[in-house]
């Protein structure tokens, strides 16, 4: 099989900052936005941007701290300043409303952006959203530990001291149902990306501010309503979630499906975190089913 390369990127200069921005499909497409998730990068939809160039215009960026992109200003990576990065790059292409899609922590930027900002999104992706769920499962129970200030740092510092290549197949192992479906030219890419940020200074901290962020969003539902924000997106919705996810409760999902009216589930048997990287094409088709519904609901008669 043949393995696409990553799409090119360039910097956008924005408001809240800088961002990376990874481009794919021409500019008379219809305009798409895609999130990645927490410790991704753009990187995380180029296989599923590729398979929609026909139809969209899609814009993937590296999160602020992420990828390719500088921290964000005065170390700010709260959910909110990520919403706000997020909010200024659709504003700032002057084609809104978007499909926009996310996966983890980017399906949870790109629901309060949704929630927040109905007139820029025209259509809403979520694969495996990273909605609250306080019951950690044996998988992801290291992640509340990582949030926790000085003792997520020295967690974060041991972890740090095993090889590259071993915590990348780790994450490969913890993200995918089946890591045997991981391309060989992408293991190999991932391994590189995690060398290039280890030796990054704030690597360490868009990974674990970014976490406790999430996590204060989830211990203080008044504060970050966000299954409240959930009923409140009007946009025609897809939830893709994977049965094997070790990281975001599948569980979860019947509870999204009922809280977002306008919404669809699909839940793949054999997908774990990442669905949109370990089976693109069903993504795909199903992304291809919201935009033509979308499409007719949205003209007249």
């Amino acid at each position: 099989m043949t393995v696409r390369p990553h799409w090119p990127g360039h910097l956008v200069e924005l408001p809240t900052g800088p961002l990376h921005v990874r481009e794919a499909g021409g500019g008379d497409r219809e305009p798409a936005v895609m999130v990645h998730g927490l410790g991704g990068a753009a990187t995380n939809w180029t296989d599923l941007m590729g398979l929609l160039e026909d139809r969209l215009h899609s814009l993937a960026p590296d999160l602020p701290g992420f990828g390719w992109s500088p921290p964000p200003p005065h170390g700010d990576y709260s959910l909110r300043s990520h919403v706000a990065s997020l909010v200024a790059l659709v504003e700032s292409t002057g084609r809104g409303p978007v499909h926009l899609l996310g996966n983890s922590l980017g399906g949870t930027v790109a629901l309060v952006a949704a929630a927040s900002r109905p007139d820029l999104v025209r259509t809403l992706t979520l694969v495996s959203p990273a909605l609250p769920v306080l019951r950690p499962r044996a998988t992801n129970v290291h992640l509340p530990a990582l949030a926790v200030p000085f003792a997520g740092q020295r967690l974060a510092r041991r972890l740090g001291r095993f090889p590259v290549e071993q915590r990348v197949r780790a994450t490969i192992a913890l993200c995918w149902a089946d890591p045997s479906r991981v391309p060989p030219q992408r293991v190999t890419e991932a391994i590189e990306e995690a060398d290039r940020r280890a030796r990054l200074d704030h690597d360490s901290d868009a990974m674990l501010l970014s976490l406790r962020s999430l996590m204060t969003a989830y211990l203080r539902p008044r504060a970050w309503p966000l299954w409240t924000l959930a009923e409140r997106v009007t946009a025609p919705t897809l939830l893709v979630y994977g049965l094997k996810d070790r990281l975001v409760d599948p569980r979860t999902a019947s509870r999204a499906a009922k809280a977002m009216p306008r919404s669809r589930l699909v839940v793949v048997p054999d997908s774990g975190h990442v669905t949109q990287m370990e089976h693109p094409a069903l993504v795909a088709r199903e992304v291809r089913r919201l935009l033509t519904q979308a499409g007719a609901t949205s003209r007249p008669g």
